[in-house]
């Protein structure tokens, strides 16, 4: 009796295949959002008598034409790349945040007030406190949101949206006040960190750690949340916190860890711009990474991996802003106004999901 080989697994069936094409699926919405969005910002330049073909050029060459445009997009792509993990990893649990902005700013603050607290330290002790200093103020503040959220129901995205403006507020008033460094006339700004007490740029460039420490972050996000219990458990309380509670998972616990976790991610993104770039506490910590950072969160769909090559576009596009204005005559505000069309586009490319043509059976199944 002889029996047949043994047909091989096609592309689909095989566990690379549906991998695939369930990546292919998931990313599908995102990638046609981002197509709208560029046709939409062309016709915007079009309609500002610009090329839009070479608005484009212009993008690209200012963002990664030369060894020195990367260094550029990298320094700016890594405080948004820990700011997107403060609306990514709440996002697990099913809260929407996006008080990134808000955390950042706190989280520079709290790194100065350790900084200046711990001068005679040596510098590794000094830079670890300030570091869990930025993160526990960035953390808490957040996390303070997810409680209000878990106990008295608070709108989470309305609310930290909200804290935003205080978070802000609070640092004003505090460079313009106790911390003010008498020095800083047309800038009102703390005192300065010591230089013993700052991140140095790697040799020979104007990169910086932060880069690196965000790549490890999102690498330890998808450990956390793909390889480990407490992410399955994230998992289920996103999809159904009723049923998570009824079959007894910890929902407070799980919703607190993951938003602290999330907000000590953009604490200690104003922990690095402080520490590397700044050198003090003042309002350029508010310059939009954390409004940046949950655009990119979104158009990754929340998944940690994503979050890096989606940074490194933005912040290509951050460093662009300033040759759209002199090359093209366009107002400096152009490139927020292709962040706000990107946002639109990817919240709206939400209602085709599973709606695809030939991606329709994969969602499902996914």
């Amino acid at each position: 009796m002889t029996t047949s080989p043994a047909a091989a697994p096609t592309p689909a069936s095989s566990p690379w295949g549906s991998r695939l094409n369930a990546v292919l699926a998931g990313a599908a919405p995102s990638i046609i959002a981002l197509l709208a969005a560029v046709l939409l910002f062309g016709l915007f330049c079009f309609s500002q008598g610009a090329s839009p073909l070479a608005v484009f050029a212009s993008i690209n060459k200012a963002a990664f034409g030369s060894w020195y445009s990367w260094q550029n997009t990298l320094v700016r792509a890594a405080p948004i790349l820990l700011a997107a993990l403060c609306t990514a990893l709440p996002a697990r649990t099913g809260l929407f945040v996006i008080g990134n902005e808000g955390a950042l700013v706190l989280g520079g603050l709290g790194a100065v007030l350790a900084g200046l607290a711990t001068q005679t330290l040596s510098p590794v002790l000094a830079l670890l406190l300030m570091a869990l200093a930025g993160g526990t103020a960035g953390g808490l503040w957040i996390m303070a949101a997810g409680a209000l959220h878990h106990y008295r129901g608070v709108n989470p995205t309305i609310l930290t949206l909200l804290m935003n403006y205080v978070a802000i507020a609070l640092l004003d008033h505090v460079v313009e006040g106790p911390l003010r460094d008498p020095a800083s006339l047309n800038k009102p700004s703390s005192r300065a960190l010591v230089d013993s007490h700052l991140l140095a740029n790697f040799s020979g460039t104007n990169i910086h750690p932060g880069i690196l420490i965000g790549i490890v972050c999102c690498l330890l996000a998808w450990w956390l949340f793909t390889r480990t219990p407490f992410g399955f458990a994230s998992s289920v309380v996103g999809g159904n916190p009723r049923a998570a509670a009824l079959s007894g998972l910890p929902v407070a616990r799980i919703v607190l860890t993951a938003t602290f976790l999330g907000g000590a991610a953009a604490g200690l993104a104003g922990m690095i711009e402080v520490a590397a770039v700044h050198g003090r506490a003042n309002d350029s910590l508010h310059v939009g990474y954390g409004y940046a950072g949950f655009l990119v969160s979104f158009v990754a769909r929340h998944h940690p991996l994503g979050l890096i090559p989606v940074s490194l576009l933005l912040g290509g596009l951050l460093a662009s802003g300033g040759i759209l204005q002199r090359t093209h005559h366009l107002s400096d505000a152009t490139i927020l106004v292709f962040q706000g069309i990107v946002f639109l586009c990817i919240l709206f490319s939400e209602s085709l999901r599973g709606r695809l043509p030939g991606l329709r059976g994969v969602v499902t199944k996914s």
